[in-house]
């Protein structure tokens, strides 16, 4: 699959089978992941792999509790948005089926943020050390066919992620990454114009206002799908 296509398709998917997902596959992405550029090459991540049902029906729980706040808080917010109560409406499904998901994966960090004299400075450049492979890790699972979405609220509690995973104090858990073959289809996404967002040399200056550029004469080759992982994935309903 092509890597443009693979990002104009990518979405959130959390809706997925319980279906196995293949070792290899896994590592295959996370594999991919591992080719974004760290902060100084300094690679200082680790994936946890989470298969274990009581583990994951400890996740579930965290994630249940954290979204019985934030979604009635989320459905009050947006409650005459129809798109938006339809995202709400699939991260309901995944905080429900939460313990059917095959993989989790939890990218973490090891070691502390380097030191600089500016805390905003210090954090930005910590998680941007992990945030571009979990990207790669994300787009990885589209090319495989996989679905995936990238999520935090099951581990709103640090010290109970810890305990679950068994985490040394010098490793920090991220965010989590559920991965599965889809139930449905991958399709394109809907975003607002890249002339709407983008400002020149000055905040508010847009020479482009409404414009989007035709991605499909940049996309002229690329690297095919995952092969027999691709197969693998049509035949769980993943296709892209």
């Amino acid at each position: 699959m092509p890597l443009a296509e693979a990002m104009m398709t990518q979405r959130a998917v959390r809706k997925v089978l319980p279906d196995p997902v293949d070792d290899d596959v896994v590592l295959r992405c996370i594999e991919l992941a591992l080719r974004a550029p760290p902060g100084s090459n300094g690679q200082n991540w680790e994936f946890v792999v989470v298969r274990d049902p009581a583990k994951k029906a400890a996740f579930a729980a965290q994630y249940r509790r954290a979204w019985k706040l934030y979604g009635g808080i989320g459905r009050r917010a947006v409650r005459d948005d129809p798109s938006m109560l339809k995202v709400l409406d699939a991260v309901d499904w995944q905080v429900r089926h939460f313990e059917e998901i095959p993989v989790l994966v939890v990218p973490c960090l090891v070691g502390p943020a380097r030191f600089v004299p500016f805390p905003t400075l210090a954090q930005t450049s910590h998680y941007g050390s992990i945030f571009p492979s979990v990207q790669n890790l994300l787009l990885a699972a589209r090319a495989m066919g996989l679905g995936a979405s990238l999520i935090t609220l099951p581990l709103w509690s640090t010290t109970f992620a810890r305990r679950t995973l068994g985490l040394p104090l010098s490793v920090q858990p991220v965010c989590m990454v559920p991965l599965g073959w889809p139930r449905g289809r991958y399709g394109p996404t809907t975003r607002k114009h890249v002339g709407d967002v983008v400002h020149v040399d000055t905040w508010d200056h847009r020479p482009w206002p409404g414009r989007d550029v035709d991605i499909e004469r940049d996309v002229a080759g690329g690297e095919s799908g995952a092969g027999a992982s691709g197969a693998a994935a049509d035949s769980h309903g993943g296709a892209g």
